[in-house]
């Protein structure tokens, strides 16, 4: 959001005062080269989170008018997170407004009013996996375990293609991301970043889950589509949500735990096999300006190293749970006294 880079609006010959908010902060949006999802939160922010400043003129934003933004969409929402973004947004638009020469400085000047600690993110056991998994349906049961074991992005799972499977050497190419946008449409593009297009070299365990997938539910054809719904239409956000929320019910997992935080999960247990946190970023297909400093080459060997030890502790978990459950005595025995 930081970007100052003038918008490039036929400002000069108008009035300061006739330079309302809203078509300035939409131009603003307009004129970046902005993910669709980015694009639509940006949008879904200016209208329904920064309403307040929409018929102002940009000089009538005000440092005061804007911490009274800020503590009536806290007192009245609680959203914290929301409103951290929101602002971060309303400063990025006036600071670029300074750059144009609209304003003389930018009002959004509360420290720390655009950071947000984000809370611990839940993770799931590998017995929730495994239940989720069963109660999602055979169709969808592959996508929980890519969720957590690949560890892949519901978009990336979405844009996946028959061509993409390297069934014999299991692995996967994650080469492009579809998401769905507000509107319902899915959008054919880039993966989140350059690190997002990878390799990923699946834990052994599943070599049967990706096999029976692809005879029996996967799209014909190497263009074909890996995930498709009952009636064949591609994956949508939507309806796959109605299934995720009624699996979750009946695993009796918190309502606060997302399909995303199946990535957590893997993160989580990729790092108790033994991967470093280089290992992990490259896995889940992460970049940053801050982690290019600090994550190097991770090479393919060290990848199935990654993988097997992933392997190893699902399987060492299930076979616990197993055990656990045949030294269990039956409530029949108890009443005999076995």
């Amino acid at each position: 959001m930081g970007n100052s880079a003038a918008v490039g609006l036929n400002f000069e010959l108008v009035e300061l005062r006739q330079v309302s908010f809203r078509a300035y902060a939409e131009k603003w949006v307009e004129e970046r080269e902005l993910a669709p999802l980015t694009q639509d939160l940006y949008l879904y922010l200016i209208d329904k989170h920064l309403f307040a400043f929409a018929d102002l003129d940009l000089d009538e934003i005000t440092a005061p008018r804007v911490r009274e933004w800020r503590a009536e969409r806290l007192r009245l929402t609680g959203a914290k997170t929301i409103t951290a973004k929101a602002y971060r947004l309303l400063k990025a638009i006036m600071e670029t407004a300074v750059d144009d020469e609209l304003i003389t400085r930018n009002p959004c000047r509360i420290k720390g009013a655009g950071k947000k600690k984000a809370a611990e993110r839940r993770i799931a056991t590998v017995d929730q996996v495994d239940a989720l998994a069963n109660a999602v349906g055979m169709r969808w049961r592959l996508m929980v375990y890519l969720g957590a074991y690949g560890p892949l992005r519901p978009e990336e799972l979405a844009g996946l293609w028959r061509r993409d499977v390297d069934l014999d050497n299991l692995r996967l190419r994650v080469r492009l991301a579809e998401p769905e946008r507000m509107n319902g449409r899915r959008v054919l593009g880039d993966t989140k970043s350059e690190a997002g297009t990878r390799t990923v070299i699946l834990p052994a365990f599943l070599r049967r889950e990706l096999r029976w997938h692809l005879e029996s539910y996967a799209e014909p054809g190497p263009d074909g589509l890996l995930f498709v719904g009952e009636k064949g239409a591609p994956f949508r956000r939507s309806t796959f949500g109605r299934k995720w929320r009624k699996a979750r019910e009946a695993v009796g997992m918190p309502e606060g735990f997302r399909f995303y935080d199946l990535r957590h999960t893997g993160h989580t247990l990729s790092t108790r096999s033994g991967a470093t946190l280089k290992d992990t970023m490259v896995r889940a297909g992460q970049s940053s300006e801050k982690a290019a400093l600090i994550y190097q080459h991770s090479d393919e060997e060290r990848q199935e190293e990654v993988a097997a030890g992933l392997d190893a502790t699902v399987r060492k978990a299930r076979e616990e749970a197993a055990r656990k459950t045949a030294e269990t005595p039956s409530g029949t025995n108890l009443a005999r006294g076995q």
